[in-house]
């Protein structure tokens, strides 16, 4: 990496090597568009209007005060976001059980990466989306990538695929899959019946690493039991996928020297996504993949801070160092480095806690950093009506998004250019951003917010500092000993260029696992599932199902994307994609607007037939608001263990407008 001035040379950064996907190069605009808000706003007979910081600042905590005196302190609820940086993670979880004393605080990466997360967590003992560094996958021979489609929602990570026969499993024919050796397409929410049938070819057709499985792993006989009732026949006639095609991605993986298995939001937002998750690790450790230098097993993070957000305490049953908030010896080094005797125990995870806005038993008011969920959340029309329930809501945003529109509290804060602090990345590795730019006049950041409301709720002022780097220095205690530990982190050395991936309580841990998986045995387990399918199958009422997903110019809600005109104009509405046969049957053409209807709701968006389309899906992006809101649609079921809803299927049918 090369260092010149402080800066480091873009084209040296191994993770992108320089490159910008649309979205990177038109960020900029964001920083002077006319749609940043710069002034505090307070709902006044119905209507948001220009307030001072002190005005809203003591409106807020005179209310959460009010609120925590008649209900009791879990009557206020935190939402937190996957964008937010480490050390606003790691303070707004300070703030909800130190000045608030609340438990409900979660965060909208509950719906991201969480059944990763969990599965990881089963399987190695350890969460970290990819245990290896990116740029291993340059000398890969094979990669199995599972509902993952980089091509459009991170370009410049594709340039690492290049170099392996590429499988994508995937319904649709997805920008991914044009550049794949082999693109497997199985039925929607079939994924770990086709995971399980994969197994069952490696060990018919003698690709079972029994060496490996014997000195670094335990489990694989229970998970056999299940995978031995899934041949390949079955197995076509439950995903569609063919059983030559089964056969020739397991041989593709098991005759690579350097293989690597990926998986996406698309195999994870699911009911049952962590147990998909656990298949498909399944298949790598039979494979003998993961720990093994050149191969392994990661996940693809969806967020900017997707890995280090969910590290540092916004989840509702975690504090930082990715400690378990349920862990006695956790609590007590926690409470040591906050100064503190007590915290409150786990809260409702992120829909969970959406849904009981307003509800008895409920939080009565809502603070929310870094999140839209008006338009993100699953059956976002319910979500819409918790949310006008509450007695506050407060947001904190750079600009007016569909969730602000709605608050009594709209908050102005900074964006990324305009401060510091740092992030991780999907391998681990943790970044400096250095403020570029000052902000506009009246635009406070989320660290001094926090800083704010917890004086004015009685906290001492140095307990909620301002300036990243002092919130960095207690989050590096805080972590000390953790499974996340950043107590080696320091700005120092990242500002010296050094390339830090945690655990670092000296050096860096570039590749985790090589000698052994992080449970005390040292072992990886196997863990045992079996394929449930969709929780909400298609019937006469609602013959099709619905699948979301993003796209090349929009992120997320779109709440910032959408203002930026050169994004806006090359998709400027949500569309539904279909088969021109599907199209057909629903009294539809191409460019027709057509309502998409589920059990929850109704979204209405252009038609767009493409042959390649399965004939029983449909397909809608989730970056719209108003009546375009995909979430109308999708089924808040959720995975018993991460709490995931099933955002990836869901039954609908066509209706003509």
């Amino acid at each position: 990496m090369t260092i010149t001035g402080g800066r480091v040379s873009p084209r040296e950064f191994p993770t992108n090597r320089g490159g910008l996907c649309q979205k990177g190069w038109t960020s900029a605009e964001l920083l002077t568009s006319p749609a940043r808000l710069t002034t505090p706003l307070v709902r006044r007979d119905g209507v948001l209007e220009p307030a001072t910081w002190d005005e809203a600042l003591d409106l807020v905590a005179g209310k959460l005060a009010g609120l925590r005196a008649a209900h009791g302190p879990d009557a206020v609820g935190v939402f937190g976001g996957g964008g937010l940086t480490n050390e606003k993670s790691y303070l707004l979880g300070k703030f909800a059980r130190v000045a608030l004393g609340t438990s409900q605080i979660d965060y909208n990466g509950r719906f991201c990466m969480s059944s990763a997360a969990a599965g990881g967590m089963k399987a190695f003992g350890l969460d970290r989306g990819m245990p290896f560094p990116v740029t291993d996958l340059d000398r890969a021979d094979a990669i199995l990538l599972v509902g993952g489609n980089p091509a459009e929602t991170m370009p410049p990570f594709v340039q690492h695929l290049k170099g392996a026969e590429l499988i994508v499993v995937d319904p649709r024919r997805t920008a991914t899959a044009e550049q794949a050796t082999l693109h497997l397409r199985p039925a929607p929410g079939t994924d770990l019946a086709l995971a399980l049938g994969l197994l069952h070819t490696a060990v018919a057709d003698g690709h079972l690493d029994r060496e490996y499985l014997a000195a670094r792993t335990t489990g694989f006989d229970g998970v056999w039991r299940i995978a031995a009732t899934w041949w390949p026949e079955r197995v076509e006639r439950v995903t569609g996928v063919p059983v030559a095609d089964q056969r020739a991605a397991v041989r593709m993986l098991a005759e690579a020297d350097n293989a690597y298995v990926l998986t996406g939001r698309g195999t994870e937002q699911h009911a049952s996504g962590a147990d998909t998750v656990s298949a498909w690790i399944n298949l790598a450790l039979a494979l003998g993949l993961p720990g093994r230098r050149g191969s392994g097993y990661g996940c693809l993070t969806g967020q900017g801070n997707g890995q280090g957000g969910r590290e540092h305490g916004q989840k509702a049953d975690q504090l930082p160092g990715y400690r378990r908030i349920d862990d006695p010896a956790a609590r007590e080094h926690v409470m040591r480095v906050w100064g503190v005797d007590e915290l409150p125990g786990p809260g409702r995870s992120a829909y969970e806690l959406l849904d009981a806005l307003g509800q008895p038993g409920g939080p009565r008011a809502l603070l929310v950093f870094g999140s839209n969920p008006v338009v993100s959340a699953p059956r976002a029309g319910h979500v819409a009506d918790r949310l006008a329930a509450l007695d506050l809501l407060v947001v904190c945003d750079l600009v007016r998004s569909e969730t602000a529109e709605v608050a009594d509290v709209v908050l102005p804060i900074t964006q990324w250019a305009e401060e510091g602090g740092t992030m991780t990345n999907l391998e681990g590795r943790v970044l400096l951003r250095q403020q570029a730019v000052a902000p506009p006049d009246g635009v406070r950041s989320d660290l001094e917010v926090l800083h704010g409301l917890a004086v004015r709720l009685g906290q001492p002022a140095d307990r909620f500092p301002t300036e990243p780097e002092a919130v960095f220095e207690e989050l590096r205690r805080a972590s000390a000993g953790g499974a996340a530990d950043y107590s080696g982190v320091t700005y120092e050395r990242l500002r010296a260029g050094e390339a830090l991936h945690w655990p670092v309580a000296d050096r860096s841990t570039p590749r985790l696992f090589l000698d052994r998986f992080a449970h005390a045995d040292g072992r990886a387990r196997f863990v045992p599932v079996e394929h449930r399918g969709p929780a909400e199958p298609p019937d006469a009422d609602y013959p099709l199902q619905a699948t979301t997903g993003r796209v090349l110019q929009h992120y997320q809600s779109g709440a910032q994307t959408r203002l930026v005109a050169e994004l806006n104009a090359a998709e400027p509405e949500t569309y539904v994609e279909v088969h021109p046969d599907t199209a057909t049957r629903a009294g539809l053409r191409d460019g027709d607007r057509a309502a998409v209807v589920s059990r929850r709701g109704r979204t209405v968006a252009r038609v767009r037939c493409v042959p390649s389309m399965r004939i029983d899906l449909v397909f809608l992006p989730f970056h719209y608001a108003g009546e375009g809101r995909a979430n109308l649609l999708t089924n808040p079921a959720l995975d018993p263990t991460s709490r995931m809803p099933e955002f990836k299927v869901c039954a609908v049918r066509l209706e003509t407008v």
